[in-house]
């Protein structure tokens, strides 16, 4: 009999967060498709918080389908017989406070638990608890509208619990740092202010958990340059085609790349890699970005310990450098879900 799977799409903030969501269940469900071990069900969440379980993930499917509020829909999710959760929501609700519903439900969630989610988006509190364990951070300190930072520049403000580099702005000159601050304010009521690492490089690092042990994935770096391209941006991620549809920008070769699994940086990266995934409590995989500086010495920038399962995803593009297709990857989750369930 197959296993029943409840993928969690949508978002309640926003249509950019239930696009960005639906682009990446997509994905999943199209690497999934044909395996007959699974069976799929979506339960959509839109803006207006109503939920919806259409049959697909077209607009017109999802507009058609019966809307439920949050009672109905805890109803109807409980007569399917899920075996586990396969998160796809990415806004701050529906990494944390959704995953937690499952969780007073007993339906298992794939991946990290909302408590390691929530730490993970606060990029002050989840720098702390890396640092603790041993991982470099950069020197940095958290303000409100009104502190004045003592941290001079170069630097970088960031939101504190922002995603996809929205927000973010690298301040070279003092008469720069009132607007970098407004334009973090716009998105979050405290910013990050951090001393900017020099270039070096920049690259994130994925683990995946096999039979208890951390496997970390082979690194990914992406273009950054000091003169032209000093940090990532928010178009260096993510954009609209004509059609108003998004999609992944940094999947080309000229944008990220692979790094070889003798590159001198691949050690540091991974032990400091497997100290944050530790020390934040992450289960099944977590991924961490990371800036080396000159002397190679790779700094913490932020967690991100999502995956989609998704072809096009982080993880899954790691993954499959080393070999491993997203259906194995995907597998290899499941199999850790198991593990632990026998353990209890």
């Amino acid at each position: 009999m197959p296993r029943r799977l409840l993928h969690l799409v949508g978002s309640p903030v926003d249509e950019f967060f239930a696009d960005l969501s639906r682009l990446y269940a997509g994905g999943c469900l199209e690497a999934l498709a044909g395996d007959d071990r699974y069976e799929h069900v979506i339960a959509h969440v839109s803006p207006d918080r109503a939920w919806t379980f259409p049959t697909d993930l077209d607009p017109a499917t999802i507009a058609a389908a019966e809307q439920h509020d949050v009672s109905a829909a805890i109803a109807h999710i409980r007569s399917l017989d899920i075996d586990a959760v396969v998160p796809q929501m990415f806004c701050r609700p529906g990494m944390t406070a959704y995953r937690s519903l499952f969780a007073v439900l007993g339906i298992d969630v794939v991946g990290n638990s909302a408590e390691v989610m929530a730490v993970a988006a606060d990029k002050a509190q989840a720098r702390a608890v890396v640092a603790a364990a041993g991982v470099a951070v950069p020197a940095g300190e958290v303000v409100t509208r009104g502190d004045t930072p003592h941290i001079a520049p170069p630097l970088v403000v960031k939101p504190v619990d922002a995603d996809n580099s929205v927000g973010v702005t690298l301040v070279t000159d003092t008469a720069e740092l009132p607007s970098a601050l407004d334009e973090a304010f716009a998105h979050g009521t405290s910013a990050l202010v951090e001393e900017f690492v020099p270039l070096g490089r920049e690259v994130r690092c994925g683990i995946v958990v096999r039979d208890g042990e951390l496997v970390c994935l082979p690194l990914e770096e992406y273009a950054v340059d000091a003169d032209t391209a000093p940090i990532r941006t928010p178009q260096d991620k993510l954009s609209r085609g004509d059609d108003g549809d998004l999609f992944l920008v940094a999947k080309t070769a000229d944008r990220a790349w692979i790094v070889p699994d003798d590159d001198p940086v691949v050690a540091a990266v991974h032990d400091a890699a497997r100290r944050a995934h530790t020390a934040l409590g992450c289960r099944h995989y977590s991924l961490f970005d990371f800036r080396i500086d000159p002397d190679g010495t790779p700094f913490f920038l932020e967690a991100g310990p999502y995956c989609s399962f998704s072809a096009g995803s982080v993880i899954a593009v790691m993954a499959a450098a080393a070999g491993i297709d997203v259906t194995t990857l995907f597998d290899t989750v499941l199999h850790e879900l198991d593990r632990e369930r026998a353990t209890l």
